[in-house]
């Protein structure tokens, strides 16, 4: 079942990434990410220049997520939730899924790494499809960004890019917020 499917709501509320979350934004990147540049597909996006929303819980950041559309397409570059559980991440793809959808994409795509299991997880109860394995990736987004660890989450070799999509009939959709993705 995709979050699409789902009747409860989130408690999560999103909006737009403003100049004020920035350095907050770039405090968790940091953190999480060893900085604000994040690598995909041979691609460096400074993820504090990118458009984004932030999710809200109880009035307190609970997570960002960054995006970019081109040439008909969108891609989630970075999603981050600090309360894990609590619908933010699912409330955060829905919002990129408008904001794609406003923005005349029809493709919603993302790259997760083979080590990202807990993401790899949440994405595919979203909805998104597994269509692309980008074997040895990472050892050529290690030269965009030397900071990427050779073992990566749970003490697996981080090596390949797990490229996923949201299948169109589900982009044109209007989400439900559900707190189980």
């Amino acid at each position: 079942m995709t979050s699409l499917d789902h009747d409860r709501k989130s408690h999560a509320t999103v909006r737009p990434l403003t100049a004020e979350d920035i350095p907050w934004t770039r405090e968790l990147f940091t953190e999480r990410w060893g900085g604000v540049v994040s690598v995909s597909r041979g691609v460096a996006h400074d993820t504090t220049a990118l458009p984004g929303f932030v999710a809200l819980l109880d009035g307190e950041r609970a997570g960002v997520a960054t995006y970019r559309i081109a040439g008909g397409e969108c891609e989630l570059v970075t999603l981050d939730s600090v309360r894990e559980g609590a619908g933010a991440g699912t409330a955060l793809v829905d919002a990129v899924a408008g904001a794609a959808r406003a923005g005349g994409a029809a493709r919603l795509w993302l790259v997760t790494t083979n080590d990202n299991l807990r993401a790899l997880r949440f994405y595919q109860r979203y909805g998104f499809d597994l269509v692309a394995v980008h074997r040895d990736a990472v050892a050529r987004s290690r030269e965009l960004k030397p900071s990427i660890p050779e073992i990566g989450l749970d003490g697996i070799p981080l090596r390949h890019e797990l490229e996923l999509e949201l299948p169109s009939r589900l982009l044109r959709l209007s989400p439900t917020r559900s707190p189980e993705c």
